[in-house]
């Protein structure tokens, strides 16, 4: 079911990039005031800023799901959604009171709040990890052991250390046993050779390799013709996209505690609209602006729902098994730099349920479904160049 559209988009651009720092340097002005005031807003609606950590694409479905389908509104929410982009840090911005949430990595964000960073993990959105070693069948890559000997590739900017984990578990230097190569954001080394392993994400780089042309039979690849290491089987899987709160906020602003109840519930809402619809889902960003083609933000939302659904305890609820192993994979892991993401354990702050539980009542009170225990990934086909 498709509801009119009640809100106007509005998006801020943050220009072109490559990836995420992992570092929490500033780029907002450290007295800001934060972005929601509780009054004024239009037709006294409380505004709301939400800082995405990329651009505009269906791994944020839910988010614009939500600002379309009138579930702010309905929340009491006057709703923007920033672009993220390569010098903007989503949990920076949060920090330093440019905007009132943001969607972050776990490990990226506790990396932050090491550094100083006030903010707290308030709903977990993504139950599982997206990210890949991918390769060609032929190279007989099917674990992390077998990547002995070859030619890696990773993104670094802190996206690394789940294969810097797994290699390490299955008792490789990273800095002897294999090869390390700095990768684009693409699979172009990959397709050419220059690399034997590339590291994707399930809803899009992955989908990158099988919408190109194999010139041995002139079709598309399939996903027979690669093998992938799922780091959620080997172990050292580590949790991604969450909702961060400000910390100071949540602990002296009441106004603010309503409002994050308020915001994650209408964002479950744009999440379980993006399940249950997720063709409208698709067309819903590629309206709002995104540069990649229909089947390929087809494919990326039915992937993103693959990590959020099924949710046994709720859509967002903070599995603490998942998150002891996502701290301890933060704390152990070396990259090749010899670097770990953080130095010590994070404080009892930098997660909580409180808020995501509330808002699960009230939906389930409503007789939404906040599990999913009966979803059912689409079968989609890509078309050449994701088109």
């Amino acid at each position: 079911m498709t509801r009119t559209p009640r809100a106007a988009l509005r998006l801020t651009a943050a220009g072109l990039g490559l990836a995420l720092a992992l570092t929490a340097c500033s780029s907002g002005g450290g007295d800001a005031e934060p972005a929601a005031s509780g009054s004024g807003g239009e037709g006294g609606l409380t505004p709301v800023k939400l800082q995405l950590q990329w651009f505009t694409q269906a791994q944020f479905a839910g988010y614009y799901a939500a600002l379309e389908q009138g579930f702010y509104e309905d929340a009491g929410l006057d709703v923007e959604i920033v672009e993220g982009g390569v010098d903007i840090v989503p949990q920076t911005e949060l920090a330093n009171g440019a905007v009132d949430y943001a969607i972050a990595w776990v490990p990226k964000a506790l990396a932050s709040r090491e550094q100083g960073a006030g903010i707290t993990d308030v709903a977990q959105i993504f139950q599982r990890s997206g990210t890949l070693q991918v390769s060609f069948a032929d190279a007989g890559i099917d674990s992390a052991a077998d990547l002995a000997g070859k030619k890696v590739g990773n993104w670094g900017f802190g996206n690394e250390f789940e294969l810097f984990a797994g290699m390490t578990a299955a008792g490789l230097d990273p800095a002897t046993d294999v090869t390390l190569v700095q990768q684009q954001f693409d699979m172009n080394a990959l397709l050419s050779g220059e690399i034997d392993a590339a590291q994707a994400m399930t809803y899009n780089e992955y989908a990158q390799v099988l919408e190109a042309e194999n010139p041995e039979t002139g079709e598309l690849y399939r996903p027979e013709d690669f093998s992938v290491v799922d780091w959620n089987e080997e172990g050292t899987a580590m949790l991604q996209d969450a909702i961060w709160a400000n910390s100071e906020r949540l602990a002296s602003d009441e106004e603010y505690q309503e409002t994050t109840v308020a915001f994650i519930k209408a964002s479950i809402q744009g999440w379980v609209f993006a399940r249950d619809e997720a063709e409208a889902a698709r067309d819903l960003v590629v309206a709002a602006g995104s540069q990649l083609g229909n089947s390929h933000q087809l494919w990326q939302v039915n992937e993103v729902n693959k990590l959020i659904w099924p949710s046994p305890d709720g859509i967002g609820t903070i599995d603490e098994d998942l998150w002891d192993q996502t701290v301890e994979v933060a704390l152990t892991a070396k990259n090749d730099q010899g670097a770990t993401v953080i130095t010590a354990e994070p404080d009892a702050e930098a997660y909580t349920n409180e808020y995501v539980e509330q808002a699960l009542a009230e939906l389930e009170a409503e007789g939404v479904d906040v599990t999913g225990e009966g979803f059912q990934p689409l079968t989609v086909t890509l078309e050449a160049g994701g088109a």
